[in-house]
């Protein structure tokens, strides 16, 4: 892609996410989680609503007071108390086999060591575990520590190639390392956010409101689904 083309996308994207924050507010999530906290509901909310992974975390947490409990624990036990989150056979074994991996090679469940590690070694750590893809590792180390990662779900993918924000054709994983090259790091935070509700309350996957949508007079896509 030329610098032309590049640029095009950071000047749009910033418009984008200036008329979000214009509408939506500069948002906060909840509180920060500790990273292995952050990790494991990450892990639950995979193929499932915020609800429903919820309800698995903190079970889970009721269960078992401390994550190493939970490492030491028979996987059955854990299965039975994420079972909220659906796929609860895959998710307890691999909650399991990773806090087990992260005690083998570190010596404890401190994840604190990813803060000062480069990014890029710091985002190549999370994704060695079985069930930690781009999405978990960027929303570790940009909400459990601040850092400039930019995670990209199934609503900011959807609403990014609506909005011309990255190339249409750019899969998921592609997705990740493209935005964060077209997006400011300061902005990852409340882009990502704004994005998401953009994408739950109005840029709907099947029928998009664009009639209420604030970037209905500069979205390419606009107005085009039946």
């Amino acid at each position: 892609m030329t610098e032309d083309a590049i640029l095009e996308y950071e000047v749009n994207n910033m418009r984008v996410l200036a008329r979000l924050k214009n509408s939506f507010g500069e948002p906060t999530w909840r509180d920060p989680l500790p990273a292995v906290d952050e990790l494991v509901s990450t892990i639950l909310s995979q193929n499932t609503n915020d609800r429903n992974r919820d309800l698995a975390f903190h079970a889970l947490k009721a269960h078992f007071p401390t994550w190493e409990e939970v490492r030491d624990a028979e996987v059955e036990r854990i299965i039975t108390a994420i079972r909220p989150a659906g796929l609860a056979n895959q998710k307890g074994q691999r909650i399991k086999t990773m806090l087990t991996q992260i005690t083998a090679e570190r010596g404890s469940l401190d994840l604190s060591f990813l803060q000062e590690l480069p990014l890029e070694e710091a985002r190549e750590w999370l994704l060695r575990f079985k069930g930690v893809g781009r999405k978990t590792a960027a929303i570790v180390l940009q909400f459990a520590f601040n850092r400039p990662a930019f995670p990209v779900d199934t609503h900011v993918y959807r609403v990014t190639g609506r909005l011309g924000m990255r190339p249409e054709s750019l899969n998921v994983e592609k997705s990740h390392g493209f935005l964060e090259s077209v997006i400011q790091p300061e902005e990852y935070y409340s882009a990502h956010l704004n994005l998401i509700r953009l994408g739950r309350e109005i840029c709907h996957a099947r029928k998009p409101d664009c009639e209420n949508c604030p970037l209905n007079d500069i979205c390419p896509s606009a107005f085009t689904f039946s």
